[in-house]
């Protein structure tokens, strides 16, 4: 019995998280890796921990009270939780127990000091460290004091911040349990953290040592600034010494306390320049064994470092996988495709087959390697100018990386000979019966795929979708289409360009698009106008969608009068736009044709703000804007020198712009049904495998690479391990940032917006849309919880062509991401809304319902007062 309670340190190690939690297992492998000296001690296992708390009945309904309460009432977890840790101390360790944790400190030392740390079983673990969750006492003196601090760690496992971040991170209170680490304790002339990755630009290359004199509580506590030393390659590369006024140290009888340092020392460093190599040689060693980075507290006594916490850091965004040495520079897809929340294994692995690019993962988002584009003179100068019109804030960030002497390499242009393909595209003439020959192309190929997949199932289906995916990149890379999206995109840049130099007007092409033709995603949002006008006559079909909580309304809606016309308008809207959803890029997420419920807020919000026939209006009014926006240019530009001649220039980009632009957003459109396709013959497939038992539920297979789910289906066996880590690892990547560009020494870069023409305290962005417009802000996260008046101005993080059917019932846009030619850019111009996107923590800088301004042409925000 005595040897489940207690374990010395040296007997334990990773394997035994359960047994004595993430500290004490990490602290045991320490105490084994060759050259690392770990404070000796033991471990008072999760066992001892089970037996206390069975001795207190009343714990379970509090812990199921727990369980309910909503992370943010803040009130009720405080009362809750201290009655919960009062009742654990208030316990009396058994006789049995209390002789198991005294009986090592004959060995070590009755009398000796000791440091009692909490380690729970969800501590310090690769996907969460939980530092600081649960408490640490130092200098313990005595039998007596051990068994009550043993006590309070129990405790500890339910302070507020600790129940708190158990709930946000979706894990239950009952299956974490609190083991105690009793170590010798170590009184240290300095102490501090190691992290042997820059844990603010995510450098793996760098280590960072925090350094300050005495007992590392000084720093862990924020009493004092530390010494910082950054090391490179053996080398230190900065440093920063700190005036350390106090520390904090040991007391004869036992406890701490914090004492003046002497003035004539409190500006000497805490180490030595040898000391901190030495140290940072140490942190690699640790790193290498656990195989990833390290945050580790370390404290100096003598001349020897003694290690006595050493946990993943689980902020560090992931670096895609490589098999070189290289070096690498990874751009972001997500924010070009705005879509920078994690995705799914089975999205990330559709997305990398059907793409026209190759592309990596990492943190559940797609990277592109823009190493080999960057090498080059003349491919570098290309793609900084794409993306530079599109996203300053990732030009910038590429700059950043450029301007590091031998980072990315250089090699010399490629002879003429030698170009690869695919340069710039060749020009098309002015012609709208080519946007209607796309357009048909791709509704040709959709519907075959949908014809030609119908009896496909099994292994056959995964081979029939190898081929699809042929053909899905082939209509992607079809160069007429690729030409016809250049032709819009170019002659939108050279109308901004060229008025602004003729006529000093800035982004004349925002009012030239309103109303463009063949804009599958601005007829999306009109097109839900339409459904409303449907609706409004009848009372009872509103009545009940403000009731609707499923997705199988439909079918009861048909019940109620004037039902049916409703449902056969939703319907028809869902046959042509369900393939949609926020998120699209990841197949994995819920289409509207699987959860129409999304739409009804929306709907209803229609319903309420706009009279009948505001589609068709809305389409003219913008069409006439246009209009005479086309006319006013034509004749300012006629009374310049040489007019005649530069208005008909501007003529023919105003016609190509208008023939092009709407064509912008349809190949998306298409890309999006073919998926549609694929997912429905995939969740068959799914739903093959559940009646047959293999998997649990459908959705499982969305944790599953698409190869990984053609080996299921042709073995009818699952790894039953494999799809929770992916879950596990999935839920993680949520905490992650994902940044506009990533090196594959792991540093993230983000840019800045180098601009001093914008007021003090105003947000910056970049200006997509033109004109200015005051209104309430409301922050929205998730579509299906829109609920706008007019007037209002949408604050969310970012847009994609789901979000069209809100723009129709705004009066402005503010996005966290987002480019020029990005679709909530694109529909902001063609709906005649001031934007401003790419603004930095928009969502959380702005409140919900505070008012705005928005200077859609100038590229800033401001929050009135």
């Amino acid at each position: 019995m005595t040897e489940q309670l207690v374990r010395d340190l040296r007997q334990v190690d990773e394997t035994q998280v359960a047994t004595v939690g993430g500290k004490g297992a990490h602290l045991g492998t320490l105490s084994r890796i060759e050259g690392v000296s770990v404070p000796g001690g033991f471990c008072v296992t999760t066992d001892a921990f089970r037996r206390i708390v069975a001795e207190a009945p009343p714990i379970g309904d509090r812990l199921d009270q727990l369980a309910r309460l909503d992370p943010d009432d803040r009130e009720a977890i405080r009362s809750l939780s201290a009655q919960i840790r009062s009742t654990i101390e208030g316990i009396t360790v058994p006789g049995d127990l209390a002789a198991a944790i005294t009986r090592p400190l004959g060995r070590l030392g009755e009398q000796a000091a000791y440091a009692v740390r909490s380690s729970a079983t969800a501590e310090d673990l690769p996907t969460a460290s939980f530092a600081g969750q649960q408490d640490t006492y130092l200098n313990v003196v005595g039998p007596e004091a051990i068994l009550r601090h043993v006590s309070r760690c129990w405790a500890s496992l339910f302070t507020e911040r600790a129940v708190t971040y158990r709930r946000r991170n979706g894990i239950d209170h009952r299956t974490v349990h609190m083991a105690v680490v009793v170590q010798q304790m170590v009184f240290s002339e300095a102490a501090g953290i190691l992290f042997t990755a820059d844990p603010v630009t995510g450098n793996r290359k760098v280590a960072t040592v925090d350094a300050g004199f005495g007992l590392g509580e000084a720093l862990v506590s924020g009493l004092v600034n530390p010494d910082v030393f950054k090391v490179r390659d053996g080398r230190i590369v900065a440093r920063a010494i700190a005036a350390k006024e106090r520390a904090v140290h040991a007391l004869p009888a036992g406890g701490t306390q914090t004492r003046a340092v002497d003035a004539r020392q409190q500006e000497q460093p805490a180490l030595t320049d040898a000391q901190v190599v030495r140290l940072v040689e140490l942190g690699r060693r640790i790193e290498a064994h656990f195989g990833s980075p390290q945050d580790i507290e370390w404290c100096l006594a003598g001349d020897g470092f003694q290690i006595v916490q050493s946990r993943p850091i689980t902020t560090l965004f992931p670096i895609p996988e490589t098999d070189d040495q290289e070096n690498h520079v990874y751009v972001s897809v997500g924010h070009q495709q705005m879509m920078t929340d994690p995705m799914k294994p089975l999205g990330l692995s559709l997305w990398k087959l059907t793409a026209m690019a190759p592309m990596r993962d990492a943190g559940g988002r797609l990277f592109v390697d823009a190493t080999r584009a960057l090498s080059s003179p003349a491919s570098r100068a290309n793609l900084m100018d794409l993306v530079g019109r599109s996203d300053p804030l990732t030009r910038d960030a590429l700059e950043t990386v450029l301007d590091r002497d031998g980072f990315v390499s250089s090699l010399p242009d490629p002879e003429p000979g030698d170009r690869p393909a695919g340069g710039a595209p060749a020009p098309i003439e002015t012609d709208p019966a080519v946007v209607t020959r796309l357009i048909e192309r791709s509704e040709k190929s959709v519907a075959a795929l949908r014809r030609d997949i119908a009896a496909k199932s099994g292994p056959a289906l995964f081979d029939f979708l190898l081929e699809a995916f042929e053909e899905h990149k082939r209509v992607l890379t079809d160069p007429l289409s690729f030409q016809a999206i250049m032709a819009g995109m170019e002659s939108t840049w050279w109308l901004n360009d060229t008025l602004h130099e003729w006529l000093g007007e800035k982004n004349a092409a925002d009012t030239l698009t309103l109303s463009a033709p063949d804009n599958i995603t601005s007829e999306m949002g009109l097109e839900l106008l339409d459904v409303a006008d449907v609706i409004r006559p009848h009372p009872e079909v509103v009545a009940f969608l403000q009731t609707v909580e499923d997705d199988g309304f439909l079918d009861e809606l048909a019940k109620v009068p004037g039902g049916p016309e409703a449902r056969e308008a939703i319907e028809a809207y869902l046959d042509r736009y369900g393939m949609r959803c926020a998120g699209e890029i990841d197949i994995t997420r819920p289409r509207w044709r699987e959860r129409p419920g999304t739409l009804v807020p929306a709907i209803l919000d229609n319903v309420r703000n706009f009279d009948p026939g505001a589609a068709g209006r809305r389409f003219e009014e913008g069409r006439q804007k246009a209009l005479k926006k086309e006319q006013d240019v034509l004749t300012r530009l006629r009374a310049l020198p040489d007019g005649e001649s530069k208005a008909d220039e501007a003529k023919k980009m105003i016609d190509r712009v208008r023939t092009f632009i709407g064509y912008r957003e349809y190949p998306k459109y298409g890309i999006i049904s073919r998926y549609f396709v694929y997912k429905q013959a995939l969740m068959a497939e799914a739903e093959r495998l559940v009646q047959a038992g293999v998997l649990r539920e459908e959705e499982d297979i969305f944790y599953l690479t698409f190869q990984e789910f053609h080996d299921v289906v042709r073995a009818k066996r699952v790894d039953d391990r494999l799809i929770p880590q992916r879950k596990e690892a999935f839920r993680s990547y949520h905490a992650l940032t994902p940044p506009r560009v990533l090196t594959s020494e792991g540093e993230t870069v983000n840019g800045a917006y180098r601009r001093d023409d914008v007021p003090a305290g105003a947000l910056v962005g970049l200006p997509v849309s033109g004109g200015t417009i005051e209104g309430r802000a409301r922050v929205i996260l998730d579509m299906a919880q829109a609920d706008l008046e007019p007037g209002d101005i949408l604050v969310t993080a970012y847009t994609d062509p789901s979000w069209s059917p809100l723009f129709v019932g705004i009066a402005g846009l503010v996005t966290e991401v987002g480019g020029l030619m990005t679709h909530g850019a694109v529909i902001a111009r063609e709906y005649g809304l001031p934007a401003v996107v790419g603004v930095e923590r928009a969502t959380r800088l702005i409140q919900d319902g505070q008012r705005i301004r928005v200077h859609g042409t100038d590229g800033y925000v401001e929050i009135l007062p």
